[in-house]
């Protein structure tokens, strides 16, 4: 019977050398595949700041929603979207901001306004979703403006909404937005913005 001539060559420590070696990338892909840098454990802690402790922090007290005076409804949610219908400057009192910028308010007046249409369009979302928490996004706004024809400073004035958004959900309140100039709105008053949230 032949034997055969091959043998088996055995490098010295190549076993432990190998096993060393897997130990070396299982600990790097831990490391670094697995955590997060801080950068973006930060970025991640201010999407998700909580919405219901700012509203507090800042001293705003949520209204009853207004409701429609005709046939239809504050918010419709389809999906993950929700609609919100058109809000004004509503005071807490029932009572509104009226005029026309650029002739009866002024642009930090305008501001305020679009700071009341901000807190009344929560006030819908508050009351659609019991919990604010559940915001995912501020997608769209839409605002429209009371404005003398010689008016141009419509997005100064809604940056009373859109900085309340950002103040209220960190990086989840920064929106797409459009703020128009309108020869009249209802009852005069001086804003009314709509507005598409997604929704967890």
């Amino acid at each position: 019977m032949m034997k055969s001539n091959h043998t088996h060559t055995r490098v010295p420590g190549s076993s432990s050398n190998l096993t060393s070696l897997l130990s070396c990338v299982i600990c790097f892909i831990f490391l670094f595949g697995c955590n997060e840098p801080p950068s973006q454990r930060n970025e991640s802690s201010k999407t998700h700041s909580d919405p219901e402790a700012k509203l507090k922090e800042l001293g705003i007290t949520l209204p009853d929603p207004p409701k429609p005076v005709a046939n239809y409804v504050n918010g419709v949610q389809t999906g993950n979207l929700i609609f919100l219908a058109g809000k004004g400057p509503r005071r807490p009192n029932g009572s509104e901001m009226r005029g026309k910028l650029g002739k009866d308010l002024s642009v930090e007046q305008g501001y305020e306004a679009a700071r009341l249409a901000a807190i009344n369009q929560l006030a819908v979302l508050k009351a659609m979703l019991g919990d604010l928490n559940r915001v995912k996004r501020i997608v769209k706004v839409l605002g429209m403006v009371n404005s003398d024809p010689s008016f141009t400073d419509q997005p100064a004035v809604m940056n009373g909404f859109s900085d309340l958004m950002v103040e209220v959900f960190g990086e989840r309140g920064k929106h797409a937005r459009a703020a128009v100039g309108m020869v009249v709105l209802p009852r005069d008053q001086a804003v009314e913005v709509e507005m598409i949230v997604e929704v967890e």
